[in-house]
């Protein structure tokens, strides 16, 4: 079920996918929302009570003055609270959703029991390239949700073609500002050891091996420099989770039955 929660007068929307299992908080990649993990959460079944925040700027939450680390891991940790969940639990994220996730468990290690990193990088260089123009070129909001998509590109509308929001006053919107994802982005660019060193419950690493965000070199280290910390490749990109679901599920699901 939807469910929002009032930050700083920002509204946080969030998905609890409910059951009787022990609680896993899963923070989505950047350009998409909670609902990403409805796959993932019929998966789980009744093991685990999937939460998943739509995060600042995304899906059906406000628009943020910031996308700084310590900006998400407030908003989680504000979800976390506002649900009594005062013991450690289960935490996942997926690309930006697995950075935030990085520094949440070290900002807060008596509060994550485990955590799940997809595909989510410890050194971030964004450079421009397609995404970049992309997000750039988009439009936020059309009168139609046909002259959206057609705005946003073949690029664009596969991401969003499901997920656009109509808007009150009429017309149609983006799940998320193009500028807030660009700002977004840039804030992530940096050197996140410390943050990936920084936690010390069990970890795994699920890797798309031809993963141009995460290479190869990096995925190692962040696996042998870390204690703890399991690995399982998958065969695919970045995007893993959207070209191989059931990949990811069944690398999650293993990792959650060794707690």
């Amino acid at each position: 079920m939807r469910h929002t929660l009032t930050i700083d007068d920002r509204t946080l929307s969030y998905l609890d996918f409910g059951g009787p299992g022990r609680p896993l908080l899963a923070l989505h990649g950047g350009m998409s929302e909670g609902l990403a993990f409805a796959g993932l959460a019929e998966a789980l079944g009744d093991e685990w009570r999937v939460i998943a925040p739509d995060q600042r700027g995304h899906g059906d939450s406000d628009r943020a003055p910031d996308y700084s680390r310590a900006g998400y891991v407030a908003d989680a940790v504000a979800l976390l609270d506002h649900l009594g969940l005062d013991a450690p639990v289960a935490l996942l994220g997926y690309s930006l959703g697995g950075l935030n996730a990085v520094h949440l468990a070290a900002a807060h290690p008596d509060r994550i029991s485990a955590l799940v990193d997809i595909d989510g990088a410890v050194e971030v260089h964004p450079a421009g390239g397609a995404w970049m123009d992309f997000l750039k070129g988009m439009r936020y909001s059309a009168p139609t949700r046909e002259e959206l998509l057609a705005a946003a590109g073949p690029i664009g509308s596969q991401f969003v073609a499901q997920a656009l929001r109509p808007l009150p006053e009429g017309g149609w919107r983006l799940p998320f500002h193009p500028q807030d994802m660009l700002d977004s982005v840039e804030a992530c660019r940096g050197d996140h050891w410390d943050a990936w060193l920084g936690s010390t419950c069990p970890a795994v690493l699920v890797h798309g091996v031809r993963s141009t965000s995460l290479p190869q070199a990096q995925a190692d280290a962040m696996v042998s420099r870390r204690p703890g910390t399991s690995y399982t490749p998958l065969e695919g990109d970045h995007f893993v989770p959207f070209t191989d679901p059931a990949g990811v599920h069944g690398a999650v699901a293993k990792f959650l039955a060794t707690l």
